[in-house]
């Protein structure tokens, strides 16, 4: 599999050591101003660019009827406006907040918990995210998938950095060196506290998931989501 790198940094050459090591080659790097016009040579792109040039990098890929993951977030307000490019080109796009396979299972836990402990409602939600200094985007958007599926199953209707009401989940990034990431979500009641938390130990699980999805999105047309993948039994690491 020849695989595009859209993105250099840290998280690209994990990837690249990662794709190497699965046996599949990279057949371009785009970083930053690099002006690339098409990827036909290309098999499949994983985008870990900035957010500012991740729409820009996604549409190169679908403009070349080259399927794409993305990990990069911090632009989601344009989301729905690559979800309808995809399907006009006729090209398969994943987005996925993080793609750790140990994450997402981090996911559907949040989830489970959510619906359980909904009908008791001494308890309040918080949710923390550690990083590496370096990260641009706060809250993580690990972080904003946890609080967007609570307040799916819940009555809460937001997040905020200051406030955690009935209404408002309490949100607290933190900025720390040499953190690959940690969230950790805490239901509190004035008798006890439930927590559940996810610590990465190095980028390697976000830059294998990332291979796995590429792996996995190369012969279908769509969009999909880290989901798809955790509930597909013929998956193969």
């Amino acid at each position: 599999m020849k695989i595009a790198l859209l993105g250099y940094g840290k998280m690209g050459k994990e990837i690249e050591k990662i794709s190497i090591e699965r046996g599949h080659s990279i057949s371009v790097i785009i970083d930053k101003d690099d002006d690339v016009k098409s990827l036909i040579d290309s098999d499949v792109a994983i985008n870990f660019s900035t957010p500012s040039s991740a729409v820009s990098s996604i549409k190169l890929a679908l403009d070349s009827s080259v399927p794409i993951i993305s990990g990069t977030t911090g632009w989601l307000e344009k989301y729905n406006e690559i979800v309808e490019y995809s399907k006009n080109t006729g090209t398969s796009f994943m987005y996925a907040s993080n793609y750790s396979l140990g994450v997402n299972l981090f996911f559907e836990l949040n989830k489970k918990l959510t619906r359980l402990l909904n009908k008791h409602d001494q308890y309040k939600i918080a949710l923390q995210e550690i990083h590496h200094a370096e990260k641009i985007d706060k809250p993580s958007g690990t972080a904003l998938t946890l609080a967007e599926d609570i307040i799916k199953d819940t009555d809460y209707e937001d997040w905020s950095f200051k406030n955690n009401t009935n209404k408002t989940i309490k949100m607290e990034s933190v900025r720390e060196n040499n953190v690959p990431g940690t969230h950790k979500v805490k239901y509190d009641s004035g008798i006890d506290s439930i927590e559940i938390t996810h610590t990465a130990h190095s980028r390697k699980g976000f830059a294998l998931g990332a291979v796995v999805a590429a792996e996995w999105i190369i012969d279908k047309k769509g969009v999909f989501n880290m989901t798809d993948i955790i509930n597909d039994t013929n998956l193969k690491l």
